[in-house]
């Protein structure tokens, strides 16, 4: 009998996040990964070795001061989400994330004109306000080598190896998350009011 044939790997893909600066630099203290205000379906959309960049509009959420730049970028590691207690009833999903450290902050302007998400529209506000979305490998690399060395290094090749610790959950106890449970209702992205109708660029 032969032996079965081990099913191909899909290839890494690359998503945004839209995410307030203060909560993007809170996930990458924490190594983790909480969009469109805690939602599942996000997280579970991406797979272990895609890639996921931080826009963000703003400063804070909801009044922060105007952003607009690239935050943070990371590599998905946990198997899947995760529930955490906030208190008050708000129970958002997580999902672990590797963030690559060393990144720097990239503001849209510098990059509007090459990203091929943003070429030919007049306002992406319509997909900003999706919270998270899928972009091109190729303008992944173009945000990873804006952001630096160490970003663009670890985005050159999109077959490398995982993390040595890919898909290890963390020790603290977490309640698994359903697949076809959403977070909430709501349909829109953490930020989607501050940039609603933005032109690319500003």
């Amino acid at each position: 009998m032969k032996a079965p044939r081990p099913r191909p790997r899909r290839r890494p893909r690359a998503w945004v996040g839209v995410v307030s600066r203060s909560h993007v630099l809170r996930g990458v203290a924490g190594g983790f990964a909480q969009l469109c205000h805690g939602r599942c379906g996000p997280l579970m959309r991406m797979a272990v070795g895609d890639w996921l960049v931080y826009y963000s509009p703003r400063t804070d959420f909801p009044r922060g001061a105007p952003l607009r730049a690239f935050t943070a970028l990371g590599r998905v590691v946990g198997e899947s989400a995760y529930e955490v207690e906030m208190g008050r009833g708000f129970v958002p999903y997580r999902r672990d994330i590797a963030y690559v450290k060393g990144a720097r902050e990239v503001p849209l302007r510098e990059l509007a004109s090459t990203l091929e998400f943003l070429t030919g529209r007049p306002s992406w506000g319509l997909l900003a306000r999706r919270g998270h979305f899928e972009i091109g490998v190729r303008d992944l690399r173009r945000i990873a080598v804006a952001m630096g060395t160490a970003a663009a290094r670890k985005t050159t090749a999109l077959k490398t190896a995982l993390p040595a610790d890919a898909g290890r959950r963390s020790p603290s106890p977490r309640r698994a998350a359903p697949r076809a449970k959403w977070g909430t209702p709501s349909s829109r992205g953490d930020e989607g009011p501050a940039i609603r109708g933005a032109p690319a660029g500003r």
